[in-house]
This record gives C-alpha cells, structure tokens and sequence, in this order.
C-alpha cells in the first residue's frame, strides 16, 4: 500500500513536502505511510489519501463484507418463522 501510495504522489508530480503540509503530518510520516509502516494512524494514511484525491478508495475498505453477510444469511434462514 506504501508504495502505491508514493507512485500516486509522484504521478502527480508533488513533492514529500507539499503532500505532509496539505495533509497535516510530519514529512517523517510520510515516510514511514510510504514505506508501509504498520504503526501509522489511519487517520494520517486517510489524510494522505484525500491529498492524492484517494479518499474514496479508502472507504470502500470492508465495505463489501461477503463473508458477514453468509454469517447474517445463515443465522436469518436458521431462525424459524413463527407465524407459520
């Protein structure tokens, strides 16, 4: 994710500075979101994003949760109808 998230930066010809300033971190945080660094906030990843113009990528995160809705399918066909 770091690295797609440096390719898209670059592709937009902004510079490490302009991108931390516009999304209000330190230019270290950058770093560490472009190279993947687990312990950044994702707070700091979706202000980035927005930056890049990305942040509709971001929500669709768990957005279609397939496996949650075979789970809530199941347990509604489980349930037996009272009305029967």
């Amino acid at each position: 994710m770091g690295e797609n998230i440096k390719l898209a930066r670059k592709r937009r010809s902004l510079t490490t500075i302009q991108v931390s300033e516009r999304a209000g971190i330190d230019r270290s945080t950058l770093y560490h979101i472009e190279k993947g660094n687990p312990g950044v906030s994702l707070g700091a990843y979706f202000n980035v994003l927005r930056v890049l113009g990305l942040q509709d990528d971001f929500l669709k995160l768990a957005s279609d949760d397939e496996f949650g809705r075979k789970l809530q399918d199941l347990k509604l066909v489980g349930k037996k109808d009272n009305g029967r």
